[in-house]
This record gives structure tokens, C-alpha cells and sequence, in this order.
């Protein structure tokens, strides 16, 4: 395989047609040549690059290409995430079946070798690789939904393949390897702000806690001319949350009229403390059952078909009158769960389920994903988008910021650092690449320990990505104060000159040195009993004990012995 230098350092590989095609036409059907089931695959060069289109007679679910390619032994190989990632990536020795969305690196430790494929941003599949010692197969998922994809007599633009050679570190790979996958980030200055979620948890706030946090982050920046933004969650809808554990839902055209009255009112007070305005909603669920464009029931509501023109004009107008009330930045939320009924981890190889059926049988998934972050996107009218649950790979170019990890904690600190470091590290070459990474927020509540978190808040400040605090006010002291006011000043400076860089992420899923400009810092993440196998079951508990209603202070102690002990 030929390589052309572009950089004494870094080579985009000249890609040249596969070894092997293969299609299926229904999702349950052997692969099989794609002439003898009505599919033709057409691959055509794209620069450097590979093109590949599909067209079928009648159906089409699946394409497989297959490139001979034989890979060292001791070689690494690591993947993307479909959606956010989940405290799960990881650089790992060749495991054939292993699904590695969107993009793969390989890194050879004997030679410090390292190189990568990846298909272009917002292409028209839901594309993965997998890895092996004799080659690598790029599996593309074309299906509307969970049905085989009808697209009458046009060819699908499935997907353009790109490859890339580093030899200076992996990181140096992946970053050339992202900045090659998407040529048309959306500009956006640096991303500060608060958000209550961590310690309301979408529970017992109105418009004056909101102001009372716009009133604390403006002091703790202080007269920085850039300035930062007080976020809205989850709980200021008209239903609230249904429960502790699921979001709110639609309709989005008015408040909680005891909490939130009046949307503009808020928005302009918030701006009066010196703070840009932010809200958070769930686009695609609605506790109205509608007319047109239900996909079917999610969490007691029901979820909408963003294929179906009724719920694009219901994005539209929601996002609009959002931008109408006076907000500088939205962030929208589950969309991806709400379409397809499941998480990132539980996505395999095969983002939608079997029978999902969408509206439009003849775009893919894919296709209809983009065309719903476009609608989101041209609706804003200039507001910055956060992404949350959203498919980054599908929506970078449309999102200014994306939450690259899932949710990390206000309740258990083990969960930030499983999610939020792992996420800043695997997935930090993306931040400018595709959009300013957010690897959520930093919580300062009573129930955690500020030692730790003041430790990831450091680490995020220093990287120049998006840095959102969530600090409960009982928690606030000078000393923690003024590590905020640092944090956040730093942050909105655009982090340490010179970046940062994780230098052991070969070795752990979270990493603790850094390369930050030109020094390297090392973070101990760990408590005293190493990491938590029962996290999970812990912040369970805790989130119950959060959202009863018995006193608060109670539930502060009791929250607070339990975590004395692993």
C-alpha cells in the first residue's frame, strides 16, 4: 500500500478498491455478491480517498468491503464510539468481531508506527471496521430503521473512505486522522458556563436558582470579557420530570407556570447578570400523543420520527421559539434513543433493531439523522448547539459543541472518572476537528469529594474544551471558590498553551499523565479503595435517596456515610 507525504510526519494513504464486496439485502439475509441480489456497489476515487455508492434494484440493508492488509501481533487497535461513549474506550490487542465505530487506529508499539481508516463526517451509513491479522473490513449499515432501505433510482452516497499514516504518537495519529474526516467544523470561541443538572437533578428549581447561578458564575469570571453561559436542564417543562430517573418531554411552547412563567423573562434576567442564556430540551418526545410522525411509545410518551415532515416541522418551530425567548445556546438531548429504543453500548453492530420502521422507507438512518441535525442547526438562527446523545460523527458541521461521554456524576465521583476521563482522553482529537468537545460537567456538590473533582476540573480547564460547572451552593467555600474562578478564567482563555495530551492512554482506560503545554502533570483519579466494581448500583442508590422526598439534609448524611466505604 502506497503511501503520499504530505507532512515529513503525517501521509494520507492513497486508498485503492477492496478485495472483496458483499451485500445483503433484507437485515436477517447471508451476505452475498451484490449482483446476485438486484445491488450494485460502485467505489471511485475521492482524491486520496474512497467513494462508495450504492444503488439497488429494489432493497438494500447492508455493504461489507474487505481490504487484505496483514497486521502486526503486537499491534493496538483502537475505535470511535457510535454515539456518546460510555467509560468503554480503550486501546486493545485484535479481537476479531470487535465493532469499532466510525474509525479505527492501529498502533505498532515496536516500530511507534501508527495509522487509521475513517469514513467521512455525515456520510449516508452507519459505518463500522473491524480488525484482524489478515485485513480490515468496513461494514456499512443502510437501513431506514431496522428495515432494509428502499431508495428507488438513486444511488445511496454510502460512505467516503480515508486512511492516514502518523509517525510521530498515536494521538498525533488520531488527530490527523479526525482533521481529515471533516473538513467544516463549525467555528465557535471558548465554551463556559453552569449547568444545575448535578446537584438539582431536574428536581426543586425555579427561575430564581437559575439567576442565583447566573449571579455565581458571573462573579467567579469575574470582568473576563468573554462571557459565560447559565444552562437550564431538564425540569423546567410544563410535566417536569415524570419521574427521578426519565426526562421531561413536549410540548416545549411554554414553562412550569409555578417555576418558569415566563421563558423570556427568564432568559433576559439571566442575560442582566452579565451571562449568556442556555436551555436544555428533548426534541423527539412529546406527552401529547401527535397527529403525524409518532415513531411510538418511549418512557411513557411518545417518541417522534424525525423521517416524517410533521416532526421536522415541529423541530423547527420548537427550536425557533427557543432562539425567540432570548437563548444564546441550546442543547438537545435523547434524540438517539428516542428513534431507535436503545444506548450506545447496546447498539453492536446494529444501531436500529430489527422492524423498526420509519416513514420514509427510502432514506437510511443515517440520511434522516443529518437531515434532523440540519433542521436543529438552520432553525438556531445563530444560537450555539450542544449535541447531547446525539451521533457525532453524523452531526459534526451541524453541532458547534458535542457531549462526546455519558453523564458523569454528582452522586458517586468513581462515575466521573470512568466516563469524563475517558471521554476527554479517547475522544479529545475530535476537539476542533469535528466541534468543541464537552466532556460534561464538573460537579461540586456535598455528596463528593471536592479533591478529586477539583482534579478533573484542572484537567478540563487546561484543555480548552468546553468546561460547564454544576455547584451545589451549600458546597461553596473561598478555597473552592477560587479554584473555580481559575478553572473558568483559564477556560475562557481557550486552556493551557500548547493543549494537552494523554500519555499513558496506551496502558488504562483513564488516563493520569498529561502532556499540558510543556509539561507533563500527573491526576490521581482513584479513591482509597481503587476503583468501584458496584458504581453503578451505588449512584443508583444514592440518585434514589436524591429525589425522595424525605429532608435534604438527611439525605445529605446518609448519602455521606455511604460513601465513606466502597
Amino acid at each position: 500500500m502506497m503511501m503520499s507525504k504530505t507532512s515529513s510526519e503525517t501521509s494520507e494513504i492513497p486508498l485503492f478498491a477492496p478485495h472483496l464486496v458483499l451485500a445483503q439485502r433484507e437485515p436477517t439475509d447471508r451476505f452475498s455478491t451484490p449482483s446476485s441480489i438486484g445491488v450494485e456497489v460502485r467505489t471511485s476515487a475521492a482524491c486520496l480517498g474512497l467513494r462508495v455508492e450504492v444503488a439497488a434494484l429494489e432493497q438494500v440493508s447492508r455493504v461489507l468491503l474487505r481490504w487484505r492488509r496483514p497486521i502486526e501481533p503486537d499491534a493496538l487497535v483502537l475505535g470511535d464510539a457510535w454515539e456518546r461513549s460510555y467509560g468503554d474506550l480503550q486501546w486493545r490487542g485484535q479481537q476479531p468481531e470487535r465493532v469499532l465505530p466510525w474509525s479505527m487506529l492501529v498502533h505498532v508499539p515496536a516500530t511507534g508506527t501508527s495509522w487509521g481508516f475513517g469514513v467521512e463526517v455525515r456520510g449516508a451509513s452507519f459505518a463500522f471496521w473491524t480488525v484482524d491479522e489478515e485485513g480490515l473490513s468496513l461494514w456499512l449499515d443502510l437501513r431506514s430503521g431496522g428495515q432494509a432501505v428502499r431508495p428507488g433510482d438513486r444511488a445511496v452516497p454510502a460512505a467516503v473512505v480515508r486512511a492516514v499514516r502518523d509517525d510521530r504518537t498515536p494521538f498525533a495519529a488520531q488527530v490527523a486522522l479526525s482533521r481529515l474526516l471533516c473538513r467544516d467544523p463549525l467555528p465557535v470561541g471558548s465554551i463556559v458556563g453552569c449547568n444545575n443538572w448535578y446537584y438539582a437533578y431536574g428536581r426543586d428549581f425555579d427561575a430564581a436558582a437559575v439567576l442565583r447561578d447566573a449571579r455565581v458564575i458571573a462573579d467567579l469570571v469575574g470582568d473576563h470579557p468573554m462571557r459565560p453561559f447559565g444552562v437550564i436542564d431538564d425540569g423546567w417543562s410544563p410535566d417536569g420530570m415524570a419521574d427521578g430517573r426519565v426526562a421531561s418531554g413536549g410540548p416545549w411552547d411554554v414553562g412550569r407556570p409555578a417555576s418558569f412563567p415566563d421563558l423570556s423573562d427568564v432568559a433576559a434576567a439571566i442575560a442582566a447578570e452579565g451571562v449568556r442564556p442556555g436551555i436544555w430540551f428533548r426534541p423527539l418526545l412529546t406527552r401529547h400523543e401527535p397527529q403525524l410522525g409518532s415513531i411510538g411509545p418511549r418512557d411513557g410518551a411518545f417518541g417522534l420520527d424525525p423521517s416524517h415532515p410533521a416532526t421536522l416541522r415541529t423541530v423547527a418551530e420548537d427550536v425557533a421559539r427557543l432562539r425567540a425567548w432570548g437563548f444564546e445556546l441550546i442543547k438537545h438531548d435523547f434524540s438517539t434513543y428516542d428513534l431507535l429504543g436503545r444506548w450506545g453500548p447496546d447498539f453492536a453492530g446494529s444501531p436500529a433493531p430489527d422492524g423498526l420502521r420509519l416513514a420514509d422507507p427510502t432514506r437510511t438512518t443515517a440520511e434522516v439523522l443529518v437531515d434532523f441535525y440540519t433542521t436543529v442547526h438552520e432553525a438556531a438562527g445563530g444560537a450555539v448547539i450542544i449535541g447531547c446523545n446525539v451521533v457525532g460523527h453524523l452531526a459534526a458541521g451541524l453541532v458547534e459543541v458535542q457531549r462526546t461521554g455519558d453523564d458523569v456524576s454528582g452522586l458517586v465521583w468513581g462515575r466521573t472518572r470512568r466516563t469524563g476521563v475517558n471521554t476527554l482522553a479517547f475522544r479529545l482529537a475530535q476537539h476542533g476537528a469535528f466541534f468543541t468537545v464537552d466532556a460534561d460537567c464538573v460537579p461540586s456538590t456535598p455528596v463528593t469529594d471536592w479533591s478529586l473533582n477539583r482534579r478533573f476540573l484542572d484537567l478540563v480547564s487546561r484543555s480548552g474544551t468546553a468546561l460547564f460547572v454544576s455547584v451545589d451552593p451549600t458546597t461553596r467555600t473561598d478555597a473552592v471558590d477560587a479554584d473555580l474562578s481559575v478553572a473558568l478564567r483559564r477556560a475562557l482563555d481557550g486552556g493551557q498553551p500548547g493543549g494537552v495530551e494523554p500519555l499513558d492512554w496506551l496502558q488504562t482506560t483513564s488516563p493520569s499523565r498529561w502532556r499540558c503545554g510543556e509539561q507533563e502533570i500527573r491526576y490521581d483519579w482513584l479513591e482509597p479503595w481503587g476503583g468501584d466494581p458496584f458504581e453503578q448500583e451505588q449512584t443508583d442508590a444514592t440518585a434514589h435517596l436524591m429525589t425522595s422526598h424525605v429532608d435534604q439534609s438527611l439525605t445529605a448524611q446518609a448519602i455521606a456515610q455511604q460513601n465513606k466505604t466502597p
